[in-house]
């Protein structure tokens, strides 16, 4: 047995020795002044520039407006003609496991997304996340260059972070660590769901609904009681990650599977004093309670527009009509995407833009709205000057998957490779046939 299992090692490394690297070589940090000039500048904030110039350097936006108004010396510049192109910000995937999971079910060995336990708060998403996933490329090609990564689990399975998606290891792809806590509210009973079968659902807990509700009280009593003591005698790891969520530096995205369950979140979370909180993965049922988010000021997380519709009773379009709905309503939204098919993100906002927002509240979905529900919106989400150069450039419209063409894209200023292993599978193949 031990002999056939030394075998198995050495005839897997062999192979892999053979495969060639994979993952695009990170950019250097941005060294020369570069301009846009020429493209049409969808700036993120609803305002779009024709025939303008974007100017960037030291990873920071200097400059944004017509190129006929600007007055920049252009010596020691790099200019690019992007006439005829589309400018975009980088797109920000919120509530992924991007990095932390790299085929999806099946294959434990490539999946780093949870720990045992139902109370983990100080367990940190960063901590696992895998710079040198094929899938980041890949998504880098659609104009994704921000993510959140979260932890999977049942009631408190840990911390989020939010990433830049061109980064040696974790700690440079840092760009935001541990802004948000993740919590599952327990669940009093299963739903029916989409086509009478029953609809997927987070897990909720190992116990009773009424003992997992326990669980999360002591711990919440036991946090609020340690953030007001400034040098606790006994440091405690749990309660010590909890410590931002009552003073505001971080958020609590909360995810339940009925609308009920959404409420009693939500109000036991102010009952302790919870500053920022998030729906994640919200759904039409989040709708039926629309006004008691927008009173509570809670901001959502639409999941999935391209899904069918949860009920099979439901309006075929609902999906796409839900986040235009909200941002009627006057609800900070924000869209995520579920499935592994994690380059669709913008297509998906895509589909939302013909269901009732416009083309650039579409996009705002995924890039200010985001960055405001992450707490971002000061570095990125919107081309302005003194934000981050994170930017964007398609040959055509960056949110319709008929014309979208990445050609460009720059995070802190840096110019990425577009590169992946989509790319890289291509041409070894038409090299094939083509001879």
């Amino acid at each position: 047995m031990k002999t056939r299992i030394l075998f198995t090692i050495i005839l897997l490394a062999g192979i892999l020795m053979q495969v060639p690297a994979q993952s695009p070589v990170v950019a250097p940090a941005q060294k020369k002044p570069v301009i846009l000039t020429g493209g049409t500048i969808h700036t993120g904030t609803g305002e779009v520039i024709e025939n303008g110039l974007i100017a960037f350097s030291g990873g920071k936006i200097s400059w944004v407006g017509k190129a006929s108004e600007s007055k920049l010396n252009k010596d020691g510049f790099e200019v690019i003609d992007i006439t005829g192109k589309q400018v975009y910000p980088g797109l920000i995937f919120p509530n992924t496991t991007i990095g932390l999971s790299e085929i999806g079910s099946g294959v434990d060995v490539a999946n780093d997304t949870r720990e045992t336990g139902d109370l983990n708060p100080d367990v940190r998403a960063i901590a696992a996340y895998n710079t040198d996933s094929h899938v980041i490329p890949v998504i880098r090609s659609n104009g994704i260059l921000l993510a959140q990564i979260v932890p999977q689990g049942t009631l408190l399975p840990g911390t989020a972070s939010v990433v830049q998606l061109d980064a040696w290891n974790w700690k440079d792809a840092a760009y935001r660590l541990d802004n948000g806590l993740m919590m599952g509210w327990p669940r009093k009973s299963q739903s029916m769901g989409r086509r009478g079968a029953m609809f997927q659902m987070p897990t909720s807990g190992t116990g009773t609904y009424e003992k997992n509700v326990e669980l999360l009280e002591k711990i919440f009593t036991d946090a609020v009681a340690y953030a007001a003591i400034d040098k606790p005698e006994d440091f405690n790891l749990r309660l010590d990650a909890m410590r931002g969520l009552f003073d505001g530096r971080k958020t609590l995205f909360i995810s339940a599977p009925e609308a009920k369950g959404i409420m009693e979140a939500v109000l036991f979370a102010k009952r302790y004093g919870v500053k920022k909180i998030v729906l994640s993965g919200a759904d039409a049922t989040a709708w039926e309670i629309k006004d008691f988010l927008r009173d509570n000021n809670v901001a959502v997380l639409v999941d999935n527009p391209l899904s069918l519709p949860k009920y099979d009773y439901s309006d075929t379009k609902e999906p796409f009509r839900l986040a235009a709905m909200f941002v009627r309503e006057g609800i900070l939204t924000g869209l995520t995407y579920s499935s592994n098919a994690y380059g669709n993100l913008p297509f998906a906002a895509g589909e939302t833009a013909a269901y009732g927002l416009t083309k650039e509240e579409a996009l705002q979905t995924v890039t200010l709205n985001t960055a405001k529900i992450l707490g971002i919106e000061d570095r990125t989400g919107s081309l302005e000057a003194g934000k981050d150069a994170n930017i964007v450039v398609s040959a055509g419209d960056l949110l319709d998957m008929r014309t979208s063409n990445v050609e460009l894209a720059f995070i802190t200023g840096r110019n990425i490779s577009l590169d992946n292993k989509h790319k890289q599978l291509y041409r070894r193949f038409k090299a094939k046939y083509d001879n």
